[in-house]
């Protein structure tokens, strides 16, 4: 679907990276009774009610996963390797009011599948991408140990670099605890943490990028959801200039993984969301129904018995006016 960027802006670009909420150890009747979102530039915020309506204490293992580290030769051939520092993440948890820790771990993912015992035993560097390039680490296994790997599903040829064989993992973060949650009781658990945007000092959605690309706003319309309205917006804005004057835009994404709250059991009962836009002049959209503006930055969202399938992008443009270039 990218780029969404004209390619002269294509360099200024910079990707987010969307996390989630918090999973739960499949097979409990823990259920999510309410969650109370609040997404912003600065600051993710998510306040949980959890119901066990059993008669027996549960204690469970409650995990919130961080993505996956990037996967594939292009980290190599770029010799971009590195490992985000979580600690930009700034995550934090209470429960019961009262804070908790929770113990990272690193997991070999594919997909949603825990392979990190194959990958331990395979022989390959695990964090692939802090090792010396992943070719060489292949061509020193024997063919029949390389052709077992293969079947297995830890290598995969990558034809877009001469059909060489790729780490199929991605190198996954997961901070875990053990929860109790008491019988025929209420716990509420927050966590607060610092979210990791992407964005881009300019975007496809000047007119005349529109006009010349317009399968642009069709990108924007099925990630963003923007609409008649939105880039009427936009217009605006963009010819609200004082003499002598012009007036450019830049993005700012957030992504959030609503789909860890189908994790409990059934749907969440009561669903609250908050996007903050950050200041009146800028503009937000984002896919969701039954929007509501709440005050001059914010935008409200409410549902009962919801159950979340998808990620929510959300786009923020903020403008800025410059002199003229004679």
């Amino acid at each position: 679907m990218l780029p969404l960027i004209p390619p002269a802006l294509a360099n200024d670009s910079e990707a987010e990276i969307g996390v989630g909420g918090i999973v739960l150890k499949q097979g409990t009747p823990i259920i999510m009774a309410s969650e109370d979102l609040f997404l912003s530039e600065d600051k993710v915020r998510v306040t949980y009610r959890f119901e066990n309506p059993s008669d027996k204490d549960i204690r469970t293992t409650v995990a919130f996963p961080l993505p996956g580290q990037p996967r594939g030769m292009l980290w190599q051939w770029f010799e971009l390797q590195q490992k985000h520092d979580w600690k930009d993440f700034a995550y934090s948890t209470k429960v019961n009011g009262a804070p908790v820790s929770f113990r990272p771990i690193e997991l070999a993912v594919i997909g949603t599948r825990d392979v990190t015992n194959e990958v331990k035993a395979s022989g390959l560097p695990f964090d692939w991408y802090l090792d010396e390039p992943f070719d060489k680490s292949v061509d020193a296994l024997s063919e029949e140990r390389r052709a077992a790997l293969i079947k297995q599903g830890l290598l995969v040829k990558d034809e877009s670099f001469n059909g060489v064989y790729v780490p199929a993992w991605d190198v996954a973060t997961w901070f875990v605890r053990e929860q109790l949650f008491p019988a025929n009781s209420t716990i509420t658990v927050e966590h607060e943490y610092k979210p990791i945007l992407g964005g881009s000092v300019g975007g496809g959605l000047y007119p005349s990028v529109r006009k010349e690309n317009p399968q642009f706003l069709k990108d924007y319309e099925e990630v963003w959801c923007t609409d008649r309205t939105f880039i009427a917006g936009v217009d605006r804005r963009l010819t609200s200039a004082k003499p002598g004057k012009s007036v450019y835009y830049g993005e700012t994404w957030l992504t959030y993984v609503l789909s860890p709250g189908a994790n409990w059991n059934g749907p969440i009962r009561d669903f609250r969301m908050v996007v903050d836009k950050g200041a009146p002049e800028n503009l937000v959209s984002f896919c969701m129904d039954g929007v509501k503006k709440i005050a001059p930055t914010q935008f409200e969202v409410r549902k009962k018995d919801f159950t979340p399938k998808d990620e929510l992008r959300i786009l923020i443009l903020k403008f800025d006016e410059y002199d003229d270039v004679d």
